[in-house]
């Protein structure tokens, strides 16, 4: 099994990737975390999504953490890296978002897989949620058997501003619906999130997508099928991105698929705003007192 690991927007966020701020006293960040619990779930081959101009870097930094432990391969996300027909509009500067970094390694996966973002704690449990679903998937089936793993709505909440999440419709262990809420925040005891000038709740133990799936390989050519279209649906806006929850809403929606929902009875941990960081590295390292993970994570893979 394969885990998909979407990291090109790394050197982006943190203003080129030998910026990097590591997360324990180690020397360790998140995506080793990711890397460390995926491998001891059964995964036995990391791919990370990365700009083409970071692979030196990127390799430098983070890749070779893991490359004596696992298969590991590299996919870039290219801004004209578009489906045949289609070209980069005029002043279009940034890739096309998570569902166009997914589909840089449409010719390197070609196994059951998970796709997580780089720079999110996930949590034991996801993964081997992911690994079990993946181990036992017909991948002959007419219907595609998907999977995501939500989280408690209440578990990704920050005290430091607003956050979006995908807040999911689950019915009887599968998903319905997933919508992108914005500027969610907590009011007490419930959640609420502004649509306009009105202030709208949503239960603290919602549901929500974390960008954290399981897919079989022919997720690839369902997903450039909505590719194009979403970009022959030109609205003028050259910021526009085709998130993923969004291309598999899509694929629900034509019944080409099912998607399993599996609760992940831990926490969700990212660094949305810098005032975050603290609370991370404490909650990381309690983990390792507690001995939920050893001190140094790659030694021990």
């Amino acid at each position: 099994m394969t885990l998909l690991i979407l990291a090109a927007g790394m050197g982006s966020r943190y203003g080129g990737l030998k910026q990097l701020d590591p997360i324990t006293e180690n020397g360790e960040f998140i995506i080793d975390f990711s890397v460390y619990d995926a491998v001891k779930s059964g995964f036995d081959k990391i791919v990370f999504v990365i700009k083409e101009e970071n692979l030196e870097d990127f390799r430098d930094t983070i890749g070779k953490r893991f490359e004596d432990k696992v298969k590991v391969e590299y996919a870039f996300q290219k801004l004209d890296d578009l489906p045949e027909g289609f070209s980069v509009p005029e002043g279009r500067v940034k890739p096309w978002g998570t569902a166009q970094a997914m589909l840089a390694a449409r010719n390197i996966v070609k196994e059951p897989f998970a796709v997580i973002n780089a720079d999110d704690f996930y949590g034991r449990s996801a993964y081997e949620s992911l690994a079990k679903h993946l181990g036992n998937v017909d991948v002959s089936s007419d219907v595609a058997q998907y999977c995501m793993v939500g989280y408690v709505l209440e578990k990704t909440l920050t005290e430091n501003g607003t956050v979006s999440r995908g807040v999911c419709e689950v019915n009887d262990g599968k998903l319905v619906d997933v919508i992108e809420r914005t500027k969610i925040s907590r009011a007490g005891d419930v959640a609420v999130y502004s649509d306009g000038e009105e202030e709208i709740k949503i239960p603290l133990d919602a549901i929500v997508s974390m960008n954290c799936w399981g897919f079989t390989p022919d997720i690839f050519e369902k997903v450039q099928d909505g590719f194009a279209k979403f970009l022959a649906a030109d609205n003028g806006d050259i910021k526009r991105e085709y998130y993923l929850p969004f291309a598999v809403k899509e694929i629900m929606e034509r019944k080409e698929c099912s998607v399993s929902v599996y609760s992940s009875r831990d926490s969700w941990y990212g660094v949305t705003y810098r005032e975050d960081r603290d609370s991370v590295v404490n909650s990381l390292a309690k983990l390792k007192t507690d001995g939920v993970y050893p001190q140094k994570l790659n030694e021990n893979l």
